[in-house]
């Protein structure tokens, strides 16, 4: 059996509709909101590199790397924001993170 176009499309949207799950299903935790980002980031390069493999063009696979880049300073600046909230309010409760409203 190989694998064809269709396969690796089911499974990029299979991790999308999974990440769209888990961002509506759980809006409390701001580190599970964070990892359904990423995942969702992960479904759209999944496209991406299996569109590049079938055309034959590198295009799309360089593109990947330009949002991974990006994909990891939002988790590194995000992570340090959200250390930065646990630490002043001992609580990552999205809920509860209301001091930034004007």
């Amino acid at each position: 059996m190989t694998l064809t176009l269709g396969h690796f499309l089911s499974l990029g949207a299979m991790l999308f509709a999974l990440s769209v799950i888990g961002i509506f299903l759980n809006r409390k935790n701001l580190i599970v909101l964070m990892m359904s980002i990423e995942l969702m980031l992960l479904a759209v390069n999944t496209n991406f590199v299996a569109f590049s493999y079938y055309l034959g063009d590198l295009h799309g696979q360089i593109f990947v790397f330009f949002i991974l880049t990006v994909a990891a300073a939002e988790a590194a600046i995000g992570l340090a924001i959200l250390v930065l909230l646990f630490r002043n309010k001992s609580n990552i409760n999205v809920d509860e993170l209301d001091s930034l409203k004007g």
